[in-house]
């Protein structure tokens, strides 16, 4: 009885406690007219693009044809997820993707933080002005053309081709048809392109560092190195800890379109990943069940590691994503 009365009243306060709720949120959408109008493009990008194509996502578990639509395609259950794991080529896939994103993550992600210490312990302003922009340019260059670009130099005649040849004393004809050859020429592309844009963001953060700290530790008679280790890298660490969550949170991805446009079937035991193998299936192979089966495991795995990452992150440290 006692609890019948506690429900009654919990459902009488709970239309009050939203009514004040709402009438809170009309009342700041008033005040912020400009901001919440800003805002628009960008919730209706994710709704749009994001979160209305999740019902997409059942085709997974359907053996879905164009002629019949999604509902009317019949529900097979996982039969997708078992033909991916149980295919010779499930682990190889698996393995290049984790393997190329584990080199991304101990090459490219430290390399912008130590370019950004280092530009900033510059004092001549002009040549950190030139070292910036020589850094920052590849960002701009279009992924095709750059592409384009690697593709030439370890052509027979390319540059790369010819130092590698002299530096070994072998006789390589093309790198991009050796496979032992595809990761280090995506990693250190991908450093190349990203290094000097990824910067700028611990550019801002030790900009936006206390100098009085600097200061005090001069007085106190700290060097260089010693006031890098103990205010600097402190002092950025929470940017750092943030982009290392996010960077975590796709150990699974990697982008189809660099791959496609360097990889060839000869190289396909270490340049196949999980996307480009989504591709062919999905849209050269015409078989969108299965391609969307294999894109939701990729998926989920992505959103585990987030979510671990965090969730240690948030253990050990005070910063986490939430």
């Amino acid at each position: 009885m006692k609890a019948n009365i506690q429900n009654t009243a919990g459902s009488r306060e709970n239309p009050g406690r939203l009514r004040a709720w709402f009438l809170m949120a009309a009342k700041d959408i008033s005040k912020n007219k400009a901001l919440y109008a800003i805002a628009i493009p960008g919730i209706l990008f994710y709704i749009l693009f994001h979160y209305a194509p999740m019902y997409g996502v059942t085709i997974a578990f359907k053996d879905y044809s164009q002629a019949w639509g999604i509902m009317g395609s019949p529900w097979i259950g996982l039969e997708h997820f078992k033909t991916f794991f149980g295919s010779i080529y499930a682990w190889q896939i698996i393995r290049n993707t984790l393997l190329i994103n584990l080199y991304v993550l101990l090459i490219c992600f430290p390399m912008p933080i130590i370019l950004a210490l280092l530009l900033n312990e510059l004092r001549n302003q002009s040549f950190k002005k030139v070292v910036q922009t020589v850094t920052y340019l590849p960002h701009f260059i279009s992924l095709v053309v750059m592409c384009g670009m690697i593709v030439s130099f370890v052509s027979p005649s390319g540059m790369i081709t010819q130092l590698v040849n002299f530096l070994t004393g072998k006789n390589y004809v093309n790198l991009l048809h050796e496979a032992k050859f595809f990761r280090p020429i995506y990693i250190i592309s991908q450093l190349w392109k990203n290094i000097g844009w990824n910067s700028i963001i611990y550019l801002a953060a030790i900009s936006g560092l206390d100098m009085e700290l600097y200061e005090a530790a001069q007085v106190d008679g700290a060097k260089k190195l010693r006031q890098l280790w103990h205010i600097t890298l402190p002092g950025i660490a929470p940017t750092i800890i943030i982009l290392l969550i996010m960077q975590i949170g796709t150990m699974m991805t990697v982008g189809a379109d660099k791959i496609i446009l360097l990889y060839n079937p000869v190289i396909y035991e270490t340049a196949d990943v999980i996307s480009s193998h989504v591709y062919r299936k999905g849209l050269v192979e015409n078989n969108p069940s299965y391609s969307a089966a294999v894109g939701l495991f990729n998926s989920v795995v992505n959103c585990i590691l987030v979510y671990s990452a965090n969730w240690f992150s948030r253990k050990v440290s005070e910063t986490s994503l939430w």
